[in-house]
Parts: C-alpha cells; sequence; structure tokens
C-alpha cells in the first residue's frame, strides 16, 4: 500500500502473527495521534498473515539477497521451459532443490532467533517450502515473497517441464542406427556381378525384402499413431490442469477477499466492544455513585425525621403542663 511507509509495513509483518493485530492497533493509534488518519485507515487494513507466510515474510525482509537468489533462479528456469532446454532443465531443477532446502534451513534458524515464533516442531516448513517453489513458478506469489507482503501459504502444482516423445523419421533411404542394412536384413548377401546366382534367388531376395521394408514402414506408421494419440492425450490433460488451476486460483483469490471482509469486520465489532465496555464500566461507576447518594439521602431524611419528632414530643409536653396550670 502506498499511503503505508515500508518501515512499519516490514516492521509488522515481521511480527509474529499472535502479536499481529496487537503490533497493528499500536500503528494505528500512532498515525492517529500523529495527525494522519488516512495512514492509520490503510495500517488497519493490513491483514494478520499466517505462520507459514509469516516465516516466509521474515526471510524475505531479514535476509533479502536470498530471496533476490531464488528470483534469479526462477528467471532461468523459465527461460529454459520455453526454450525446451532438457539438459539445462535437469541441471536447475537440481539447483532449485538445493537452493529451496538451503532456505528452508534458513527460515528454521530466523525462527529460532525469534522469541515468540512457534516450537521448532510446530513450523510449518513444509508450507513454507512449497510456497518458495511456487514462487519459482508463479510470478505473482514472487512478487508477494519479495515484498514480505505474504498473507498465507501459497502451491503449485504445475511445476517442471512437460515430458515430450523423442521422434525421429526414419525414410526409406535411411538405414536405423543400429540395424543391419537391406540386404543384411533380408538374410541375402548382395549380389556379385557375374556370380552366377540365378534370377529366381535374386527375385525371392527382392521380395523378402520388399516385405520388410512394408514391415518396417507399418511399424513406423503404429508408432506414429501411437505418439500422435499420447500427444494429444498429454495436450488435453495439460488444458484440464491449467483449468482446475485457473479455477483453483478463482477460489483461492475469493475465499481470500471473504476472509479480509470477514476480519474488516471482526475488527470493526472489536473495536464497538471496546467502546460498549468503556461505557458500561462508567455507567457501573455513575451507578455506584448514585446509590451512595441515595444512602445519605436516606440518612439524611431519617436524622431529620427524628428531630421533628423531638419537636413533636416537646410542644405537646408543653401543652400539657399548660392545661395544668388551668
Amino acid at each position: 500500500m502506498p499511503d503505508v511507509p515500508v518501515e512499519i509495513v516490514r516492521r509488522l509483518y515481521a511480527t509474529p502473527p499472535d502479536k499481529f493485530v496487537e503490533a497493528r492497533d499500536a500503528a494505528v493509534a500512532q498515525a492517529r495521534q500523529a495527525g494522519d488518519p488516512r495512514t492509520a485507515r490503510e495500517i488497519g487494513r493490513l491483514r494478520r498473515p499466517t505462520v507459514a507466510a509469516w516465516l516466509v515474510n521474515l526471510l524475505a525482509i531479514r535476509r533479502p539477497e536470498l530471496v533476490a537468489d531464488l528470483a534469479q533462479l526462477a528467471e532461468s528456469l523459465r527461460a529454459a521451459q520455453r526454450d525446451l532446454r532438457g539438459g539445462k532443465l535437469r541441471e536447475l531443477s537440481a539447483q532449485r532443490r538445493a537452493v529451496v532446502g538451503a532456505l528452508v534451513a534458513e527460515v528454521r534458524r530466523l525462527a529460532a532467533d525469534e522469541p515468540a515464533a512457534p516450537p521448532a516442531g510446530k513450523l510449518p516448513l513444509g508450507e513454507v517450502e512449497a510456497t518458495l517453489n511456487a514462487a519459482l513458478s508463479d510470478t505473482e506469489v514472487a512478487e508477494q515473497v519479495r515484498a514480505g507482503r505474504l498473507l498465507r501459504s501459497s502451491h503449485y502444482a504445475g511445476f517442471g517441464e512437460v515430458p515430450r516423445p523423442q521422434l525421429r523419421l526414419v525414410t526409406a533411404d535411411e538405414e536405423e542406427p543400429g540395424v543391419p542394412d537391406r540386404a543384411s536384413r533380408s538374410g541375402v548377401p548382395h549380389r556379385a556381378v557375374g556370380s552366377g546366382v540365378p534370377d529366381k534367388a535374386a527375385e525371392r531376395a527382392e521380395a523378402r525384402r520388399a516385405r520388410d521394408e512394408r514391415a518396417a514402414r507399418a511399424e513406423r506408421a503404429g508408432r506414429r499413431r501411437t505418439a500422435t494419440r499420447e500427444l494429444a492425450k498429454a495436450r488435453a490433460d495439460l488444458d484440464r490442469a491449467q483449468a482446475e488451476l485457473a479455477g483453483a486460483d478463482t477460489a483461492e483469490r475469493d475465499g481470500a477477499a471473504t476472509l479480509d471482509r470477514i476480519e474488516t469486520e471482526l475488527a470493526e465489532l472489536e473495536r464497538r466492544r471496546a467502546v460498549a465496555e468503556q461505557e458500561l464500566s462508567r455507567a457501573k461507576l455513575a451507578r455506584r455513585g448514585a446509590e451512595r447518594a441515595v444512602t445519605a439521602a436516606r440518612r439524611r431524611a431519617g436524622e431529620v425525621e427524628a428531630v421533628l419528632e423531638a419537636l413533636d414530643a416537646e410542644e405537646g409536653d408543653a401543652e400539657a403542663g399548660d392545661d395544668r396550670a388551668d
């Protein structure tokens, strides 16, 4: 968010999730005291990350150079996939496993330095690893990881190159590697000029050679049909998987939006609850004060009533004395 200073964002997203709301509310109050309500509103919209997302954010904030290396490796992988360089892809895939493993180990070390982090045995390192692998293939996830603003872990099921059959067209004039020539395949040696071999034997050898050629062409045609069917099926599977991935991405974004909306409503309810608790506390204090005032008034009224009763008694005695004197 452009209205939230970067240092505030980094400080909040480096805070363990169970302390995030408290730290965010303190930052909101500080912005309001500074006379910046717009920034306060933007800070209040920041959402709390999951533990796995917090660990990835911690890596991006504490060790940005390692995340930069991850981005460079992702670009190399994408380039190799575009160019269909199988050997380079295998080399980069091995490098990917090594880099991701080293980053997960670094995440474990960073978490050990955080007093409020979960115990080492409860760290969701599997989700961290899945998120780092997703960042290698999804540029949107990679940007969130680089910014240290990840809210939840990510997964990418489509990583890696699509295997392609190694096809090679062999023409009738080209011998297949490791296969004897036509005459050798037919089992009949080449005719030598002037060798005296009968013409019928040569014809039979030529017929066998023609049958072998037809059988070889039929076999190649069968392999081609099989490979074509497999390619069509692989492409259909790829299209279906990509459609499922798109649907899952949409569902995840919708779920995230719903969660954000509920968290916003929950924050508002928490604020209203705090206000109501303060009003209730003031009402209780006012009631206690009123009770003390009522008690004091009753005591005073009793005292005045006693004085009046004493005066009435004195007046009665005086009237009685006057009657006796008469």
